[in-house]
């Protein structure tokens, strides 16, 4: 699900690309040096999913994981995900760089809401946390599918039947992330709770 150079209108391109920088910009100042390790971790498991594409039809799939990079992130999970997308263009040509802020958009703002629900809903027992670890995992996918769309009907009629394509091909994929995300949960609750503890006070430091 990524946007190639020279699909979008130059203007959306520009103002995404200004919109991603901001928001970068904002995510950095959140980012706290002792949270680095652990954003180049999920950064290099969101880098590795995507390189994994699954033949579906004339297209391919792929895992996307914004929702679990929010969950696990907060408030440094777009950072991860526009540095992840830059490796990607920069190393593999995926998507590309006059359409990285479109990308970094697409995923890293449906990751922050994601994060940010996942903390107001999560509860303390891991059946709960693992609940609303899956709805955040498929709620990323959906949101990042949405925002495709939205940014595809932009670039004209030539692209409505790509736009279609792009979403009934991601359909199992939300239920693929919702998964991979409630297990990933469910594991961190009960082997390093303290890993979803320190999203919880890094998103309501400030608050």
């Amino acid at each position: 699900m990524h946007i190639s150079d020279g699909v979008l209108p130059i203007g959306v391109a520009l103002g995404s690309g200004a919109a991603s920088l901001a928001i970068a910009a904002w995510s950095v100042k959140q980012t706290a040096s002792e949270e680095l390790p652990k954003v180049a971790v999920v950064t290099a498991s969101f880098f590795v999913s995507s390189l994994i594409h699954v033949p579906l039809g004339p297209t391919s799939v792929h895992l996307l994981i914004p929702g679990l990079v929010g969950v696990l992130l907060g408030r440094s999970a777009f950072l991860g995900i526009l540095l992840g997308l830059l490796l990607q263009s920069l190393l593999f040509s995926f998507g590309g760089l006059t359409a990285l802020g479109a990308n970094g958009l697409m995923m890293g703002v449906p990751a922050l809401i994601c994060g940010l629900l996942f903390n107001k809903l999560r509860g303390t027992t891991r059946k709960r946390n693992m609940l609303v670890g899956a709805l955040a995992g498929a709620g990323g996918t959906l949101l990042a599918a949405t925002i495709l769309a939205l940014l595809l009907v932009s670039g004209g009629e030539d692209f409505f039947g790509v736009m279609k394509l792009a979403l009934l091909a991601h359909l199992p994929v939300f239920v693929i992330e919702g998964l991979v995300s409630a297990f990933t949960v469910s594991f961190l609750f009960r082997v390093k709770p303290e890993l979803l503890e320190q999203r919880l006070g890094a998103l309501m430091q400030e608050s």
